[in-house]
């Protein structure tokens, strides 16, 4: 099946993604041999030359290295996938912090939904939706309660 792409940014830039984010999840094992230019084109669903480009970055990254009669293969150096790890998670931690930031939490208030969560999952999250459907009907019965009294 082929792989879904975005229309608003280059297909090359999708595969590296994928195929970084493959590496670095451990979906694709390191030092592990990846299928052929057009195997890959075939699954993605995209021209051989594109697969190619997409391949040839993730060989400036250090990523995947060639052999020249034996293929493509992901790299084995630990320290390049754990940079990447590293850098990636500091990319999302960033955005996430901005986006919290622009919602007005604090910096403690964060850590401590973060404690939440890893304590208690998702669960965290959904007792205070509990709360909050609780608190809306109360405001609600509130304001009833206030046009029943201005009558």
């Amino acid at each position: 099946m082929a792989w879904n792409f975005e229309q608003d940014k280059p297909i090359y830039i999708q595969i590296i993604n994928k195929i970084e984010l493959g590496i670095l999840s451990g979906e694709y094992k390191a030092g592990a041999k990846l299928d052929s230019v057009r195997e890959l084109a075939s699954i993605a669903g995209v021209n051989p030359n594109t697969m190619q480009k997409a391949l040839q970055e993730l060989e400036n990254m250090n990523l995947v290295y060639s052999q020249r009669t034996s293929g493509r293969f992901i790299t084995d150096d630990e320290s390049v996938i754990s940079r990447l790890r590293r850098k990636l998670a500091g990319v999302k931690i960033v955005s996430f912090m901005n986006d919290m930031k622009k919602l007005g939490y604090t910096i403690d208030e964060i850590e401590n939904m973060m404690k939440d969560y890893h304590e208690q999952g998702e669960k965290a999250f959904e007792a205070q939706e509990v709360t909050s459907k609780k608190l809306t009907k109360a405001v609600g019965n509130l304001e009833d309660l206030l046009k029943e009294g201005i009558k």
